[in-house]
């Protein structure tokens, strides 16, 4: 899998995610705002958040509800989202803020995310890596797809298998969070702009090893 991240890295540069500058917390947001969501319609939520002032999680905790799914409507599941932002923002302070968390070693870090009501692996590790900056692998429908068609994997592994062997080949020596975090952001954007459900083979720079660009030619 190296040589995928290598040739996307030579194709696209480097991607500079997470995109924002807010701190873990904002990218905590952004992670559950962006389930089932186009990030189009995410930074219009997270805009809606920054107009109230409501980017901090006391600020959320202590949102009324409504208002609080008024401000995040353009992500959709507007409600949903409410609660599951009140429930992360709630465990937030609990905790102790960011430098709390941050002192925590990865894998515990990992289990306090996904013990908190709507927070799924794919979202923690989505936090993990853009706002604590450690070594994990984000795995998405990008990556199932893109991996499944150059013939890397059968497209049902776990998640966490899938996870481990991507990890084990990139988070390896000097620069292991960075590489897994573009490699990540690279995978969406082959995903979102080449390699969708109908490809745009032509314009893939994975396309001379990938089997079904060859079928696509025939």
């Amino acid at each position: 899998m190296y040589w995928v991240y290598e040739r996307l890295l030579t194709a696209f540069g480097p991607q500079g995610w997470w995109p924002g500058d807010g701190g873990a917390f904002e990218v905590a947001v952004g992670a559950v705002l962006t389930q089932n969501a186009a990030w189009r319609n995410v930074e219009r939520a997270l805009a809606g958040l920054d107009e109230r002032q409501w980017l901090s999680p006391q600020a959320i905790r202590d949102a009324e509800p409504d208002e609080l799914g008024a401000a995040i409507r353009p992500s959709g599941y507007f409600n949903v989202k409410a609660g599951r932002l009140q429930a992360l923002a709630t465990a937030w302070v609990e905790a102790g803020g960011d430098a709390a968390l941050a002192a925590l070693a990865t894998d515990e870090l990992r289990r306090w995310l996904l013990a908190i009501r709507g927070i799924g692996r794919e979202t923690a590790d989505d936090v993990l890596v853009y706002g604590f900056d450690r070594p994990v692998f984000v795995v998405d429908a990008y990556t199932r797809r893109i991996f499944a068609r150059l013939g890397l994997i059968q497209g049902d592994e776990p998640y966490e298998s899938l996870r481990a062997s991507v990890e084990a080949e990139l988070a390896i020596g000097d620069g292991a969070t960075q590489r897994l975090n573009e490699f990540h952001a690279l995978i969406v954007a082959l995903g979102k702009d080449v390699c969708r459900p109908r490809p745009d083979c032509a314009s893939c720079p994975l396309a001379s090893d990938c089997p079904t660009s060859r079928q696509e030619a025939v």
